[in-house]
């Protein structure tokens, strides 16, 4: 036979217990829900990501960016073709400011 021990609870609280446990004892749904509260925050991760992840994905991200206008200016100009239009200094200019942006958040770290 288990010990058994009596809890002094707010009548609100009885009142919520007895309106959710449907078929359960009482001490059978208290039991249920400390179980699964503990369950919840053993495997409960944060909803958010810290500056420091936003950060080094803020950072991935323009790197990646640089890498592609670097692949796609180089390839433009292995083919010959010499652009000549304000997109191509646009873009040029962009890279420059990304790889200054880079070299500057490493120095820093």
């Amino acid at each position: 036979m288990s010990d058994k021990r009596i809890l002094i609870v707010d009548a609100e609280v009885i009142r919520k217990i007895e309106e959710n446990r449907g078929d359960m004892s009482r001490s059978d749904f208290i039991n249920f829900l400390i179980n699964n509260s503990l369950k919840e925050e053993d495997s409960v991760k944060p909803e958010y990501i810290t500056k420091e992840e936003f950060d080094d994905f803020q950072q991935g991200t323009r790197e990646l960016l640089r890498n592609f206008l670097e692949f796609f200016i180089s390839y433009g100009l292995e083919l010959g073709k010499q652009p000549e239009d304000e997109t191509f200094e646009e873009l040029t200019q962009k890279l420059k400011s990304f790889g200054s942006h880079a070299n500057n958040k490493e120095k820093k770290a």
